[in-house]
């Protein structure tokens, strides 16, 4: 069969669309920061054997061009001028492919490295804060272990020199919890905070995660993966023991109690390589998930999303496992962090953050905070509240916050929303995401954990949004989730 122009368009236009789903996609990835590794490389292979084969096509075609009025010679330059043509117009049509796929990308990171940026602490340096140190040390639980009331997550840790250089100065400051992951910085963070650590092991309580630098071990995962995790973190760390490993973010009672889980724990604690276990979560099936954490005896500390305004029976989660001797480690505590986009929040003697912290700490059944430090500057601001008592300027500090972020943050654990979409979108990840990138200036994070959900929150722009009215604080579900897709998605125009 002799090919027509018909069969060159098709052919080109195939081209164009696995240069969008192919090589697009895994420059995307790249971009995004994906381990390149873990990328698959077939549907590149698909694209670059669809230009061969379209340039071919094309080649066929335009050699067997002849009008039959026009000379020989005058035949054979046009049969040259159309088919250089008809390449060209064909590999403007595959790059435009992967164009298209990549340029929200670029767009986004423009836009993120552009200008000032979020800011990421206190406008201000008081000389009062400066040389702050850990003025409170708790008993975790069980554990037995007294650990400095405000203590140090290196999920925002810069994995490398600087960040390094931050957590060697907490430790000089008395900070003795450490809180980092396999997934955080690609496992940069695990690396930069064993290099600080080094003289000073024996009088830190560290903590990891039960997961890999791609993401979380699902619930029957052969032991050895589960045992290798840790391995993995003992050799970035450059320790031989960890103090403590969490089921990182765990949503999933059947995860919680992994019969495979626990035989890996097991293991390494009778090889003397980690000495407790551990559970963090923030979703909402973080009461089921507490509650049988709890119950099942096995576990000796949770870390559970807990801040001002919390969930009513979250309190009451906290003290249950306090009476049975767990350790609390409260996360999340900054309630969005959307402080540093608040202007009704400047000019106060003390930070938001220090008012947030106090109301944590307030309660004794708390073991410790863990937030997160990024810079130089958090060490003293954050250090500043240790051992603070919660006075009536800090309550009327938080309630000014929440009056200036009302209907906009999405409360860790609550789901009200989920059960009314028709969509099944992960309502609460989605926002959660967007404050990643919008508040917690972790523009890198956010974006990745979008492009890792199935479905995305432009489905809310035709939807009837049944989801209206259902969140008890009053936010916008919809507005925001389309805000979201807005920031988030490679090809979303900006909002």
């Amino acid at each position: 069969m002799r090919p027509s122009a018909l069969h060159v368009a098709i052919a080109w236009t195939l081209a164009a669309a696995l240069g969008h789903a192919g090589l697009g996609q895994r420059i995307a990835d790249a971009i995004n920061g994906l381990d390149p590794r873990a990328l698959p490389v077939a549907p590149s292979l698909a694209f670059a054997a669809a230009v061969i084969a379209a340039a071919v096509l094309t080649t066929a075609w335009a050699a067997r061009l002849d009008d039959g009025r026009a000379p020989a010679e005058r035949s054979a330059r046009r049969r040259v001028l159309v088919y250089l043509g008809a390449l060209l117009a064909g590999l403007g049509a595959a790059s435009a492919g992967v164009a298209a796929r990549i340029a929200g990308w670029m767009r986004v990171r423009a836009l993120v490295t552009a200008g000032p940026g979020v800011p990421t602490t206190y406008p201000s340096r008081p000389p009062a804060w400066q040389g702050a140190r850990v003025r409170a040390y708790r008993r975790l639980g069980r554990t037995g272990f007294a650990v400095s009331d405000v203590s140090f997550g290196t999920g925002s840790l810069p994995g490398d020199a600087r960040g390094e250089a931050i957590a060697r100065e907490a430790i000089e400051r008395g900070v003795n919890y450490f809180d980092t992951a396999p997934d955080y910085a690609g496992s940069g963070t695990e690396q930069a905070l064993g290099r600080a650590m080094r003289g000073h092991r024996d009088r830190l309580f560290v903590a990891t995660k039960f997961c890999t630098a791609r993401g979380h071990l699902p619930a029957g995962s052969p032991v050895d993966a589960y045992v290798r995790a840790i391995e993995g973190s003992l050799a970035r760390l450059g320790t031989d023991r960890v103090d403590l490993a969490h089921v990182h973010a765990c949503d999933s009672v059947d995860r919680l109690l992994d019969p495979n889980l626990h035989e890996a724990f097991d293991r390494l604690r009778d090889a003397g390589k980690v000495r407790f276990l551990g559970v963090s979560s923030h979703t909402p099936n973080l009461p089921a998930v507490a509650d049988a954490a709890i119950a099942s005896g096995r576990f000796d500390v949770v870390m559970l999303a807990y801040h001002h305004g919390a969930w009513p029976s979250l309190g009451a989660v906290v003290e249950r496992a306090a009476a049975a001797d767990l350790g609390v480690v409260a996360m999340k505590t900054l309630k969005g962090a959307k402080q540093h986009n608040v202007d009704a929040l400047r000019g106060e003697e003390e930070a938001y953050s220090q008012a947030a912290f106090k109301w944590v700490l307030a309660n004794p059944n708390v073991g410790c905070l863990v937030i997160s430090f990024q810079k130089h500057r958090h060490v003293d601001e954050y250090l500043h509240a240790s051992g603070g008592a919660l006075a009536p300027a800090d309550l009327a500090l938080l309630a000014r916050y929440d009056r200036a972020t009302a209907g906009t943050h999405c409360r860790p654990h609550c789901g009200a929303c989920l059960a009314r979409c028709p969509e099944q979108l992960p309502i609460d990840d989605v926002l959660r995401y967007r404050m990643y990138f919008e508040d917690y200036g972790d523009e890198a994070r956010g974006l990745a954990a979008y492009a890792a959900l199935p479905a995305r929150a432009d489905a809310c722009a035709a939807c009837s949004a049944p989801c209206a009215g259902a969140c008890p604080d009053g936010v916008a579900i919809r507005e925001r989730m389309l805000g979201a897709h807005a920031l988030l998605a490679p090809r979303a125009p900006r909002a």
